[in-house]
């Protein structure tokens, strides 16, 4: 016996969708985020403001997908309504290392006191803000803030030292919802 499984969600009013070849695009007040909704034998619905997905078959496996994309969809809302906020912080025990936005790169100076600067790249959409020491990331959408986070802790990253002796980089210490 074959059983079904559905699962909905409403967007709210202030929100327009749409669904065309399985990529949800949501909008509101000039902010337009997408997202890619095809999982195999997963069929995604939009009627009016409701978005479906109905599983064919209910197995462990496609309950389990189809509640991810649930969640993706809830961050997608979540990111039209308030900016996701990401807080770094740049630690230096040896040398002052001095960062500034360029772009879309985030250019790091006398790292460890290197002559050449280092580089991380800024993801599309992503607003990046340097205030001393601190670094701000927000972005409505939170993979993108969180690439971001990611390149520019990993710009940073101690090679060929001892790292109980060599503890500079930029380090996350704060990310949406928790603090570190």
């Amino acid at each position: 016996m074959k059983r079904s499984f559905t699962e909905s969600y409403s967007f709210p009013a202030s929100i327009t969708a749409s669904l065309t070849n399985g990529t949800l695009t949501v909008s509101k007040s000039g902010t337009e985020l997408t997202r890619l909704l095809t999982r195999p034998r997963i069929a995604v619905a939009l009627k009016g403001n409701e978005l479906t997905f109905t599983a064919s078959k209910a197995s462990k496996i496609q309950l389990k997908e189809m509640r991810s994309l649930l969640a993706h969809v809830k961050n997608l809302v979540r990111g039209l309504e308030n900016k996701f906020v990401y807080q770094l912080e740049a630690c230096n025990v040896h040398f002052p290392m001095t960062l500034k936005v360029d772009g879309s790169k985030l250019v790091i100076n006398n790292f460890l006191g290197e002559k050449t600067p280092r580089f991380a790249r800024i993801e599309k959409n992503v607003l990046v803000e340097v205030k001393g020491p601190k670094v701000t990331v927000s972005s409505a959408d939170i993979e993108a803030a969180g690439r971001t986070v990611s390149l520019i802790e990993r710009a940073t990253h101690v090679r060929n030292r001892d790292r109980r002796v060599f503890q500079d980089g930029i380090f996350l210490v704060e990310r949406p919802g928790r603090v570190l």
